[in-house]
This record gives structure tokens, sequence and C-alpha cells, in this order.
């Protein structure tokens, strides 16, 4: 025996009525997404902000235009990259073509990023033959701060990059100016994220690093760039990217390096010795450099530092 099963008749009046949509506000919302989204891809387009940029800022928040672009439509606002070179790198990157920037994950994130900073370093950009990263370290109580600092105050061109560190800032200093101060968990997470271009722990006491993602745009944005960080910073800089040239902030004498860590009064008895015995190797490190500034007069070493940086024929290497 056959049995015909039947859905229960609902009485229309008892079915649940969706909510009303307002269709032109949606369709305005919809719109203005759109302006925006072109809005930036113009912006990409023209130069005035750069690939790494747009990325970075999408990562940064998820909510943000940059954030909801496709990862397509964001190719092809690159400028010299049409539909069959975008296709080529969706294969190479392995992302689906309904992949937004937002919703990239940290390793697709580092993927892209390193193809756009390959394609950044080859391109026909600004002074892209001299487009190079520069380093300026030196052992303690050099003056690395102090010439540096002269040097973001009086050479807007020059984009100096603003180091991490979990120790505590001095009298004067500013965060997010001077250093990025963090705890020890942000660094942690900074390391574990791979958001540091290197890192160290330096005097046997407290951890730097160097922040990557304004590095690369300024890089990309054909800027000239450069780092004041410590010795074993700017060995692995050099590791991580070797073309990076490297300038050796010096003492007018040794004595003088001792006057200047003394009379600063930021550090204990103890602490000092421990940073001179450290001053002692890391003066023995100066022949690993391609550049050598003694610091008699700040303003005359900043001056120093920046004309090595304009100095194109006078970069070694290619």
């Amino acid at each position: 025996m056959q049995t015909n099963w039947r859905l229960p008749l609902v009485d229309d009046q008892k079915r649940p009525k969706p909510p009303d949509v307002d269709r032109a506000a949606a369709s305005r919302a919809a719109v203005a997404a759109r302006r925006a989204r072109a809005a930036v891809k113009k912006q990409i387009a023209t130069g005035q902000r750069t690939p790494l940029d747009v990325l970075d800022t999408a990562r940064q928040d998820r909510e943000s235009v940059e954030a909801r672009m496709r990862v397509t439509e964001f190719l092809l606002s690159i400028p010299a990259i049409g539909e069959k070179k975008m296709t080529g790198l969706m294969h190479h990157l392995n992302m689906s073509p309904s992949k937004r920037l937002g919703g990239l994950g940290r390793h697709q994130t580092e993927n892209l990023r390193n193809v756009l900073r390959e394609r950044a370093s080859h391109s026909g950009v600004r002074g892209r033959r001299h487009n190079r990263l520069f380093v300026l370290a030196g052992p303690t109580a050099v003056g690395k701060g102090t010439v540096s600092t002269h040097i973001r105050e009086n050479y807007p061109d020059v984009f100096l990059s603003v180091s991490a560190t979990t120790r505590a800032p001095r009298p004067g200093e500013t965060d997010g100016i001077n250093y990025i101060f963090v705890s020890d968990a942000e660094f942690d997470r900074m390391v574990t994220e791979g958001e540091l271009l290197e890192s160290a722990t330096v005097h046997n006491a407290y951890r730097y690093g160097t922040p990557r993602s304004p590095i690369d745009s300024a890089l990309a944005a054909g800027r000239k760039v450069l780092l004041e960080i410590d010795i074993q910073g700017a060995r692995s800089v050099r590791q991580v990217m070797p073309d990076t040239r490297l300038i050796f902030l010096l003492p007018p004498s040794w004595d003088e390096l001792v006057r200047r860590l003394i009379g600063r009064g930021t550090e204990d008895d103890a602490e000092q010795q421990r940073r001179l015995e450290t001053a002692k190797a890391e003066l023995a490190a100066q022949d690993e450099f391609d550049f050598k500034v003694i610091n008699t007069d700040v303003a005359e070493a900043a001056q120093e530092v920046v004309d090595l940086m304009d100095a194109r024929t006078a970069v070694p290497g290619p």
C-alpha cells in the first residue's frame, strides 16, 4: 500500500513576515562602497599610496574599505598588472578569486607582501637603483639617538624608522617618536606575528626590534630610509636585506664616550659598567660597516649621514 506524504497546510496569516528592506538605502550604501574602493584603487594607480600600504591597512583594520577589496581588484589596480598577470599571481598565491584583503590569513598576507615587495624592487620607481635601506649603529652613548633626532627634525625627506623596545622611556622621550615602548607580552606577539625585521636583547637587559611594515612601505614609495639600531640589529638587517648600507657612528675618543655615558645620568653605576664593557666589543665591529662617521658635533654628523645617503655614486655595491 502506497502512502502519499504531504506537507501540512500553513495559514499564510500565521507565516512570519521577513523584515522590510530599505532597498534605496541598501543601494546607496553599495554605491558608496564601490566609490570608496574605486578611490583606493585610483590612489594605488596614481602612486599616491603604495600597494604595501593598502595591504597593511587592510590587515590592521578588518572593517576598512581596504579590507573589503577583493584581492583580484586590488592587484588589477597596480600599474603593469593586467588580467593575465593577475590570474597568474592568484594561481601562484593559491588564492580564491573571491578572497578579500581583510580575509587573508597571516601566511597568505606575508606571501602577498613578498610578491609586492619583489615587484617594487624591480619596478621603475624613482631612485630605484639607489633605493636602499641605511642603518646607523654604534656603541652605547655615542649619540645615535641625538643624531637621528636631528635628522628627523631637519631632513624631512629621510624616513626614520622607529624601533620597538621593552625598556621604559627616558626623560624627554616620546612614545611613537623616539621609540615604540611595549610590554614583553606585546613584543612576543610582534615576533610571533612576523612584524619585526630584526630583534635582539641589548646589554643583557631589554629587547629592541624594528617594525617591518613601515620600512617596506617607505622603500616601495622610493623614500630614503634610515634605521637607528644597535650593532646586533645591524648585522641581522644585513642578513635579511643584503643591499643594506651600514654606517658606524664613532665617538671622538674613548674618554669622550665614557664622559657622555656618565654625564647623561640615565643608568646606575652597575649598568654604566656593563654598558662600557659592551661598548668595547661594539667598537671592535666598526670594520664590518660600509661607512664611518665621527660624532664630534651632532649637526655635522647628521649632515654627513644624510650626505652618504644622497651620494649615490659613492655607495658601494651594485
